[in-house]
């Protein structure tokens, strides 16, 4: 049974992993268990290039963040589990939480954070009656979101990135990301606003 999956290996899903990799050895996060999925093929970050990415060397590519990322999660926090070469099929809420079937296996979680991309080939069954059209995305690139607010599309089903309803920008699909983390800490820390800076 895990605490929190994170579908997607982007900007915004190792964003989410990275910051809850951070809070888990935090005295409130003990007993957690966070894995991720890692859908990279379809991420938009396979074809950028970065010139106006504050931190980012001018020049870098969005396929090298990828790999550096998924590195950057396994050293720091080897704690969240990375699902490799699975592709999620269906999200199914359960008494306990969801129950999220990929090709190959199932796996049980409290919470959901979907940070898949925000094309209309998104083909993963329960999640149907949430897709709208993109409200920040011109109209003939047919682009959808999930219906939420504040990140939330229902109890402990979140959105992160661009399918959350934001504009396809590296910072903006991280920060989301990261938004998402940071309110999944402060449920672990019963309710009290949570956020993890490290310190030099």
């Amino acid at each position: 049974m895990k605490d929190t999956i994170i579908v997607g290996g982007g900007a915004a899903g190792l964003s989410c992993a990275l910051v809850l990799g951070s809070g888990l050895k935090k005295p409130f996060a003990e007993g957690k268990n966070v894995a991720i999925i890692m859908h990279q093929k379809a991420s938009h970050l396979q074809t950028a290039l970065f010139n106006n990415v504050l931190g980012l060397q001018p020049g870098t590519l969005g396929d090298d963040i990828l790999k550096d990322g998924k590195e950057q999660l396994a050293n720091l926090y080897p704690e969240v589990e990375q699902i490799e070469k699975e592709k999620v099929k269906k999200i199914e809420e359960t008494n306990f939480g969801f129950t999220v079937t990929t090709n190959k296996q199932s796996y049980d979680t409290k919470r959901v954070v979907v940070a898949v991309g925000y094309t209309n080939l998104l083909d993963i069954e329960g999640l149907e009656s949430y897709i709208k059209p993109h409200p920040r995305a011109v109209i003939e690139k047919d682009r959808i979101w999930l219906e939420n607010k504040d990140h939330l599309v229902k109890k402990n089903l979140y959105v992160a990135g661009t399918l959350a309803g934001w504009r396809s920008q590296f910072a903006i699909a991280s920060g989301s990301g990261a938004h998402v983390a940071t309110d999944i800490l402060t449920i672990w820390n019963n309710g009290k606003h949570t956020k993890v800076h490290d310190k030099a």
